[in-house]
């Protein structure tokens, strides 16, 4: 074939290219971020992996050898100043994930990675009373945005890259891509969703999801032993505990940046914060001689859908974990959030005609919901990991717990894209820290 031939056949291909994916535009998007999804979902899936193993085998390590606990103010001591001389400017969190997805301006420096997974491990280790979400999220954002600049990613496309990374982190930690995705889209703006990321929050959430399960990673597995038909009652009864979620979720917040606030008007020095507070939690372990109160409180959440439990076990739980967070320990808050919703849902049983796996399972995502704005993500969890039937249940709970919770969050940087009430307007664009 002549080079003439060659160069004509070459021309007519790049017309007919041009002209294919001139009218279909959306082609080169899902290609570019399909890619862009498959390198971060492996990457943040393997990491999910690996912090979860590490996270279930300190947990045992700490229980076989309780006399760790009373070490938790050295740990707190040696994480506080690894942040204060050489982690600033990663500490404000899960905080900063929002900002950058809000306002993007440098890339999030990858030490956020490491350091969050040594100070959770820490926090664990010694007996704090933590989670594991803010620590996937912040390892998935952190890793994420290290491929902005490879991949020649504009501002607009950091965004997306970041929702995604959320959305991964998420979906991968809990075994729940579904309700990873929506948390992605949903958790920066309160009341929007952020359909521009849309395909690839929910692949990046599938594909860390996958990915962990491959390495061989185990989730806790929960069951409602019986949900009841719908009916009008039913549905009354459903609100009533949405109510009571919802002002949870709202003391939650509230109570947490409020001690926050003393710690850090108390005691000058960051480092010695949390070790002041590890020694008020070791203290508290002693005192009441359990430490079903430390860690994530997997036993207690699993035993809330079967058994009845001690009616104060959602404010003891509370407690143990505002101290340890607003002391400056690092991990997440929404296990122990599960915690305390399912905890919560099992006393509401004494007193609401529901079954006490039902209240469970719907305090366990509605008091998350109300907490960090979420309530489709959370209705979608729950579907993920109790089963389809709850759903109607878990949505009324959630969507009430939401609107009760007012505008807080355990997240203050999220901002308002649609208020909760009409008479909130002049909160519209704004900050919750703002408020």
């Amino acid at each position: 074939m002549s080079s003439k031939n060659q160069k004509s056949i070459l021309k007519k291909t790049k017309q007919a290219l041009i002209l294919f994916f001139g009218r279909f535009p959306a082609i080169p998007y899902l290609l570019k971020w399909l890619l862009i999804s498959l390198v971060i979902g492996v990457c943040i899936g393997t990491t999910s992996a690996g912090f979860l193993q590490s996270l279930a085998w300190v947990t045992q390590y700490r229980e076989n050898h309780l006399w760790l606990i009373a070490l938790l103010p050295i740990g707190g001591l040696a994480v506080g100043l690894l942040y204060h001389y050489f982690g600033k400017s990663v500490a404000p969190g899960n905080n900063l994930l929002i900002d950058t997805i809000l306002n993007p301006q440098k890339t999030i420096p990858f030490r956020m990675a490491p350091f969050i997974y040594i100070g959770t491990l820490v926090t664990h280790f010694f007996g704090g009373s933590a989670g594991r979400e803010g620590t996937a999220l912040q390892m998935a954002g952190a890793i994420a945005d290290q491929f902005s600049k490879p991949f020649r990613l504009t501002a607009t496309d950091r965004k997306t890259l970041m929702i995604a990374a959320i959305a991964a982190g998420f979906g991968s930690v809990f075994g729940t891509p579904l309700a990873g995705a929506v948390f992605g889209l949903e958790v920066f703006l309160i009341g929007r969703l952020s359909y521009t990321a849309i395909f690839p929050a929910f692949t990046a959430a599938i594909i860390a999801d996958l990915v962990t399960k491959l390495w061989k990673t185990n989730h806790t597995h929960y069951a409602i032993n019986h949900i009841p038909d719908v009916s009008l009652v039913y549905i009354v009864y459903a609100i009533l505990a949405g109510l009571a979620f919802g002002l949870c979720a709202a003391l939650f917040s509230k109570t947490l940046h409020f001690t926050s606030s003393i710690f850090k008007a108390k005691i000058a020095f960051p480092p010695l914060r949390p070790f002041v507070g590890g020694i008020i939690v070791a203290l508290a372990v002693l005192a009441i001689g359990t430490t079903k109160y430390i860690g994530l409180g997997i036993p207690t959440i699993e035993a809330s859908f079967d058994v009845p439990l001690p009616s104060y076990d959602f404010m003891i739980k509370m407690a143990f974990t505002i101290v340890t967070l607003a002391a400056g320990f690092k991990g997440g808050e929404v296990t122990p959030l599960f915690f305390i919703g399912a905890a919560l849902g099992n006393a509401l049983s004494y007193f609401i005609p529901l079954p006490m796996g039902l209240l469970a399972g719907m305090g366990f995502v509605a008091v998350f919901a109300g907490a960090t704005n979420t309530p489709l993500a959370c209705t979608l969890m729950a579907m993920e990991l109790f089963g389809s039937t709850c759903g109607i249940y878990v949505a009324i709970a959630c969507v009430v717990a939401y609107l009760l919770s007012g505008h807080t969050s355990i997240y203050t940087h999220q901002m308002i894209g649609e208020t909760k009430h009409a008479r909130f307007k002049r909160y519209l664009g704004k900050r919750l820290n703002e408020l």
